[in-house]
């Protein structure tokens, strides 16, 4: 049991009953878990509002009730809080229930619409790899030194994060690297939390579903950097034309990384192949196996991150080229016909145009490249078209599949993606063939030896989601029983 006075500590509310007293057992928003002495936070959420649940729940006798309007009727053994916005609470509480975490370790939020996860994932290995014990929060996993557990959200919600990091402070971790996204922000999940940095990647399109503008979108991923508290860092991508802008008004301090600007981490790319690219970084060259320009920015990112929390830079370089790539991001591997089979999870048309760009510089002649993609259903619809048309620019056949459905027409997608196609000559690349399975099938045949399938949209991802149900499917095992 934990005291609710301690829990309300800088949240600005007023209260209907017994505050000083009050003791509660655990915290919830979901009222079908709420047991007694429990406090329930009632949640507006994107399509259910948590308040109509309070006369249910009031009747399990929780300890505490918090809502942002007063309840028609109020239970005299209950104390209701009432807050200005719910979502905001709950990150304030759920930091205060877990003994505010993020400050007892320095943690680094990572965001913008590509390369997070990468970003993410390459600054946990680096700092394990140097014998410093760390977490990751991130789209794949959660990570607490050598144990992982599975997410579900590139973000999760806020005990779900501050449970995570109050276990890694136990078992002494210093440097938490998390992915922070766009819904993460505006739906107040990192609300209560202290990061000693901030880093952004870049911005394109996505999530316009949500966020209906792109506008809005932007606007979001910069109130992350405005929060920062002034012995903080931000760290951005000066390439990027959103770049400064990210960064305006916060009150942390400042680093930019570049490849064609002038930044306090500069790098420059010596050599490109389907193996890893040659880099060079601050005069220094090593190199990665991590593959393509979007890489490179996202390894240097990790290399600035790593130098600003006092990484000995005599090091980085040697410490960098031996890391990996991360799992379905750029993952690949060759047939015994010489096929080269790239797995990424490119889901927006700034991250396809990024991978097939890639390709094309680092193809050879007479090479072909052939690309698998669809499209989430129930998600932006406007980029559809948009990814429809860079598969067809960029590549020499391609095929139009599903991608997570959902409770859309796989086959009404496919058709939005092929609308986006503006001529004749492209729209003859197509293929259109909505079950996965037998489109990845369709890009084997396609392939001639030495050609490059590239099978994009769900990366890491072990499943495909239709009509409510789950179904196993994982591109990179069923690529490799097709094409070896």
């Amino acid at each position: 049991m934990i005291a609710l006075t301690k829990l309300l500590e800088t949240v600005d509310y007023q209260a209907k009953g017994d505050v000083q007293s009050r003791a509660i057992n655990k915290i919830q928003y979901d009222s079908r878990k709420c047991q007694p002495n429990d406090l329930f936070v009632a949640i507006a959420g994107h399509t259910i509002d948590g308040h109509q649940f309070i006369p249910s729940v009031a009747s399990k006798k929780p300890a505490v009730i918090i809502c942002q309007e007063w309840p028609q009727s109020l239970h005299p053994n209950i104390t209701y809080i009432k807050v200005a916005c719910t979502k905001e609470a709950l990150g304030i509480i759920a930091h205060n229930y877990y003994d505010k975490p993020s400050d007892h370790l320095k943690l680094i939020g990572i965001t913008g619409t590509n390369g997070k996860t990468t970003v993410s994932t390459l600054l946990y290995r680096l700092f394990e790899s140097s014998g410093q014990k760390s977490g990751l929060i991130s789209t794949v996993d959660i990570r607490n030194h050598d144990r992982v557990y599975n997410t579900t959200l590139t973000t999760p919600d806020s005990l779900e994060i501050n449970y995570h990091l109050h276990q890694m402070v136990q078992s002494g971790i210093k440097h938490c690297f998390m992915e922070v996204s766009s819904h993460g922000i505006d739906q107040k999940r990192i609300k209560g939390l202290n990061f000693s940095g901030g880093i952004f990647t870049n911005l394109s399109r996505d999530h316009l579903d949500y966020h209906d503008t792109y506008k809005s979108y932007r606007d979001v991923k910069k109130s992350f950097f405005d929060s920062l508290k002034p012995d903080a860092f931000s760290l951005f991508n000066q390439d990027d034309r959103n770049g400064e802008f990210m960064v305006q008004n916060t009150k942390a301090k400042k680093y930019s990384y570049a490849l064609h600007s002038v930044a306090n981490f500069k790098g420059k790319i010596i050599e490109r192949s389907l193996d890893g690219t040659l880099i060079k970084v601050e005069g220094v060259e090593f190199w990665t196996n991590l593959v393509g320009d979007f890489n490179a920015y996202n390894l240097l990112a990790t290399y600035g991150t790593a130098s600003i929390l006092g990484h000995e830079n005599e090091f980085l370089p040697q410490d960098l080229s031996k890391l990996q790539g991360i799992p379905g991001r750029f993952e690949l591997f060759k047939s015994p016909k010489g096929i080269t089979v790239i797995i990424d999870y490119a889901h927006t048309p700034d991250a396809l145009l990024n991978v097939l760009t890639s390709i094309e510089r680092l193809k050879t002649a007479g090479q072909k490249i052939i690309t698998v993609i669809g499209c989430g259903g129930d998600r932006d619809k406007s980029k559809r078209p948009l990814i429809g048309r860079i598969a067809t620019q960029y590549s020499n056949r391609v095929v139009f599949t599903s991608d997570n459905p959902r409770n859309e027409s796989a086959q009404l997608i496919i058709q939005q993606m092929v609308d986006g196609i503006e001529n004749l000559h492209n729209k003859s690349k197509v293929i259109c063939e909505s079950d996965r399975l037998s489109a990845i099938k369709c890009a084997y045949q396609l392939a001639s030896n030495q050609d490059i399938v590239l099978i994009a949209g769900k990366g890491h991802e072990k499943f495909q989601e239709i009509k409510g149900q789950k179904h196993i499917f994982d591109d990179l095992a069923i690529a490799k029983k097709i094409f070896i």
